[in-house]
């Protein structure tokens, strides 16, 4: 890489580290990138994966106070992501790089769509519950959140753009509980899948570690950013942020 190109790539990874931590789809921002460089898309996603990790924990730490009485739900979904994000690195290295893109908006905009319909859809479940003399969800989400954070995981472990906003979707809808706290346990399940799906790739897929290197300082310190920004949004800005990335999101990949 030139220095202009190293340059570039540092400050996608605050970029990306800032947006991760606050909503997700960060990866739409460093992937463009690595590939400007002149990477190939294989190892450019792998070495983005690899270099989103410290940021994702970084965002994590900065959401420490949100996390507080999330210990045993976050390990129970992390299980989840774990799994899910093994299957999406296998898929990557054995389909053929168009298989799973071409999906990719449809999934984006479905997680859009539940994110509106997230507050309509918990009140709707919120008075069922209360008709059959039961309050609140299931603390954990139950099998149907397990489920659905599982494969939203083989979609991060494939390609991480907007996996947070698919996690907020799901759980925003079978959690009760505040955004901002769902937003917190997004981020460790986050830089689960990416750890995962990185570990996986080390030992069948080629990493570019100049790229893994800048990403990872830039995305460090863009976590830190991100919660410092997102931890002040009210829910109704955050959900308002989460549509607006989503749909930048879904022009970026229908037009790449």
């Amino acid at each position: 890489m030139t220095f202009w190109e190293m340059l570039a790539v540092f400050a996608a990874g605050i970029g990306a580290g800032t947006i991760n931590t606050i909503v997700g789809s960060g990866t739409l921002i460093t992937f463009p990138v690595l590939l400007a460089t002149g990477l190939p898309p294989v190892t450019a996603t792998v070495s983005n994966a690899l270099g989103l990790i410290p940021g994702s924990i970084s965002g994590a730490i900065g959401y420490r106070a949100e996390l507080t009485g999330q210990r045993d739900r976050v390990l129970r979904l992390a299980v989840a992501a774990a799994v899910g994000g093994l299957g999406g690195a296998v898929l990557l290295t054995v389909l053929p790089s168009t298989a799973f893109e071409t999906i990719v908006p449809v999934l984006v905009a479905l997680a859009l769509v539940l994110v509106i319909l997230q507050p309509r859809i918990t009140r709707a479940v919120q008075a069922r519950r209360e008709r059959n003399g039961r309050t609140g969800t299931a603390r954990h989400g139950g099998p149907l959140l397990f489920t659905g954070l599982l494969l939203a995981s083989v979609y991060g472990g494939y390609f991480t753009a907007a996996q947070g906003i698919i996690y907020l979707s799901l759980m925003g809808m079978l959690l009760d509980d505040t955004l901002q706290r769902l937003n917190a346990a997004k981020n460790i399940l986050a830089a689960v899948v990416n750890t995962i799906a990185a570990l996986f790739f080390v030992f069948a897929a080629h990493f570019d570690w100049t790229a893994v290197a800048l990403i990872a300082v830039g995305s460090t310190i863009g976590g830190q950013i991100g919660a410092r920004v997102g931890r002040r949004l009210p829910a109704k800005a955050l959900r308002a942020l989460i549509v607006v990335i989503g749909g930048a999101a879904i022009l970026q990949l229908v037009t790449r």
